[in-house]
């Protein structure tokens, strides 16, 4: 599947790369090829997240369940969407969020969050992959353990950065990651289903911005300039 991840995650993550559920991932996906089936995102992407954001580069990380299932949507970096696409709606939401927090404007019709991702910041989807057409058709394949293991990881070997976890599942999370020694920030999804109850107001991306300078990092641009 043509399949790319950065040398420093390969580093990283080399003891997972070898343990038997990741196998059984790869066994499954290799499947799904043979039978026809068409996976989100393509088979160079699967891993885009942790190629656009370099694990020595990661200040923040945002944490998502399941990549977008409709065509051409996914890209493997979490709630954001490909160049043409129109943003779905928790995208929206975070949009309206931002501009409400910090005041900047941003753009409608388009969600690439790349920009992000080059600045540190780890759009991470609990699953990787997913069949068109049926959302959460790959989570029980062993893609949680590996995504779990990815922040287990990065709690153990890096000091200062921000998880944004918003809504109930990916709070569940918060058991991976060592707060004596990094920051967690939680609210509602920003799903139109939730979005009202905690993610509106919940200031984290100005917040996120404070917490990395008082660690003398730089800060995000949440800008997103459209092509």
């Amino acid at each position: 599947m043509d399949v790319q991840i950065h040398p420093s995650w390969k580093e990283v993550l080399k003891d997972e790369f070898s343990k038997p559920y990741f196998q059984q991932i790869v066994t499954f996906l290799k499947t799904e090829k043979a039978l026809q089936k068409t996976i989100y995102p393509p088979g160079p992407l699967i891993f885009n997240a942790f190629n656009q954001t370099p694990f020595d580069k990661v200040k923040v990380v945002i944490l998502g369940q399941d990549p977008y299932h409709g065509p051409n949507q996914a890209h493997g970096l979490s709630f954001s969407v490909q160049n043409g696409i129109k943003p779905p709606p928790s995208l929206v939401n975070i949009f309206k969020e931002i501009q409400k927090d910090i005041g900047i404007d941003m753009p409608v019709g388009y969600g690439n969050l790349t920009s992000w991702a080059q600045q540190g910041v780890l759009l991470l989807n609990a699953a990787l992959t997913v069949r068109a057409g049926e959302p959460f058709s790959h989570a029980k394949y062993g893609w949680a353990e590996f995504t779990d293991a990815v922040i287990q990881t990065i709690s153990d070997k890096k000091e200062n950065v921000v998880f944004l976890l918003w809504g109930k599942f990916a709070q569940e999370k918060q058991a991976l990651i060592d707060e004596t020694k990094h920051h967690v920030l939680k609210a509602a999804h920003p799903s139109p289903f939730s979005a009202d109850k905690g993610f509106f107001g919940s200031k984290h991306f100005s917040k996120t911005n404070e917490l990395l300078m008082k660690d003398g990092l730089a800060p995000i641009d949440w800008k997103l300039l459209t092509p």
